[in-house]
């Protein structure tokens, strides 16, 4: 009976460990059938005989019956548990594998994140990403410069009428020069023939 006794009582300490939330309300009526495991090991407490030994010593009897049904209802309560715990066990690595997901994802959206930032304040040019202000510096040195060539242009556009109308005005002159010199040349051409003529005549009548 001492070994019985002892061994209830470890057991008792062992599954007091794991009922402990439910002791905290204690049923009004004790039942071997039903209620918690503490309450059941008390209605064994309470139901077990008290005697006395030969020696003079006190003992408990306890039914062999109410032994075997509480280790049942141990292992009943040890299994449910367990099961319990696998479920949790299953439900922690599931939300652990969404909570991996999630950083994923998470990292993949920052990443897509810092990329159109990086193209919101970039510009693509001939395939290369520029930062905005080098972009906006060379469109406008690229204007600047092809401004600086149209006013060229025009200054020797003007420049190139300017001297075309100065050598149309000296073709002008010369060619006065040259009808003037003509029409002299033929005067004096004019002249000499008829003074030649004279001459020839003088020369017949004479």
């Amino acid at each position: 009976m001492n070994s019985s006794k002892y061994l209830i009582t470890l057991v008792f300490s062992f599954i007091f460990s794991l009922s402990f939330s439910q002791t905290t309300q204690q049923p009004e009526t004790l039942s071997l059938n039903s209620g918690t495991i503490d309450s059941q090991f008390e209605y064994i407490f309470r139901k077990s005989g008290n005697f006395k030994g030969t020696n003079g010593q006190p003992y408990e009897a306890v039914k062999t019956a109410w032994l075997l049904k509480l280790r049942n209802h141990v292992r009943d309560s040890l299994n449910e548990i367990r099961k319990d715990l696998n479920e949790t066990q299953t439900v922690v690595k599931t939300q652990a594998n969404e909570i991996t997901e999630l950083k994923s994802n998470l990292s993949k959206t920052q990443a897509d994140l810092d990329k159109t930032n990086t193209e919101k304040n970039s510009m693509s040019l001939f395939g290369m990403q520029m930062s905005k202000t080098g972009y906006n510096t060379l469109l406008w040195s690229i204007i600047a410069g092809l401004l600086a060539l149209l006013l060229l242009f025009i200054y020797k556009f003007k420049n190139s009428n300017a001297i075309t109308r100065q050598a149309k005005q000296s073709l002008s002159e010369i060619e006065e020069e040259f009808d003037e010199h003509r029409k002299t040349a033929l005067e004096r051409e004019q002249k000499v023939r008829r003074q030649l003529q004279d001459e020839i005549n003088k020369q017949k009548k004479a």
